[in-house]
């Protein structure tokens, strides 16, 4: 329907269509933004779950391996990750630190996920999520 719509619209007039996946930086780089984790957490390999504990300080924070609640097996050093809450609830996404075999052997304050998106951006940056 909506690509109907835009189909009325000239091309070098269009600025965007449909639901806004991420933004360009100016060094010419893609970034993913919140709004996309509603598509990317059914079709995710590697998931984390943290603890409820651990859930308020997700919101613009890396994972520590003291939230740290699952993690899937075979989780590579860097790839790509969906953070869960323990009650299976997309609550973000980012980039794994550690792998998971390190993760088991790494000290309680060590990074275990680097922090990209999280729901709570939905109220921090709402004028610019657009």
């Amino acid at each position: 329907m909506i690509l109907k719509l835009a189909a009325n619209i000239s091309g070098d007039k269009l600025v965007s269509l449909g639901k806004c996946f991420g933004k360009f930086t100016k060094t010419h780089k893609f970034r993913l933004h919140v709004t996309v984790l509603d598509y990317l957490a059914p079709y995710a390999k590697y998931k984390v779950w943290i603890k409820p504990g651990a859930e308020q300080s997700l919101y613009g924070n890396h994972v520590l391996k003291s939230g740290l609640g699952r993690i899937t097996e075979n989780t590579s050093q860097y790839q790509g990750v969906v953070v869960y809450s323990m009650a299976d609830i997309p609550s973000g996404f980012g980039v794994g630190a550690k792998s998971t075999q390190d993760c088991r052997k790494v000290d309680p304050m060590a990074i275990v996920v680097f922090h990209q998106a999280d729901i709570g951006e939905y109220v921090r940056h709402e004028k610019t999520l657009t």
